[in-house]
């Protein structure tokens, strides 16, 4: 059963995934901040943590992201596509999106190809983390669902019975 979602909720998404963000930036601030403060704008301030102006691009990606996937994962506008199909089409969306900023917003060169590997590998990994993550959810959803449905049934049974 599908529940019904409310700005609160697509508010609430933006957020959970602007801080994830956020935290990985961070992280690899630390880590790579100073190295790579003279060749990317969002290492700009080193390993002193995130640039403002970057924070809200990252804010605008979490909000594409949300809006990307409620096009993709909901009938409201695509009423026949497979999972699968609906996943690639994401995937591919939220690239070109990303790319986008990257080029406009000179995150790193474009013409290097360092960190074109370094934003696909967090990119893929950060969606395998996401990806595994539903699943897990979706099977303790499942099994609560179950046992729901098993004392339901063994009430009605001794009703019966």
């Amino acid at each position: 059963m599908e529940e019904k979602k409310t700005i609160f909720g697509y508010l609430a998404e933006v957020m959970i995934i602007f801080g994830f963000t956020m935290l990985m930036m961070n992280i690899l601030c630390l880590i790579f901040g100073n190295s790579a403060k003279e060749i990317s704008a969002m290492f700009e301030l080193g390993s002193q943590g995130v640039p403002v102006k970057i924070s809200f691009q990252f804010l605008c990606i979490s909000v594409l992201n949300v809006g990307v996937r409620f096009v993709f994962f909901t009938d409201i506008l695509i009423k026949k596509m497979s999972i699968c199909l609906r996943t690639i089409g994401m995937l591919l969306s939220l690239t070109a999106i990303i790319a986008s900023f990257i080029v406009i917003f000179h995150w790193f060169p474009a013409n290097m190809w360092q960190p074109w590997v370094m934003f696909f590998l967090c990119f893929g990994l950060s969606f395998l983390g996401s990806f595994f993550t539903m699943l897990i959810k979706e099977k303790m959803e499942n099994r609560q669902m179950e046992e729901a449905l098993r004392r339901l049934k063994e009430k009605e049974a001794s009703k019966n019975g």
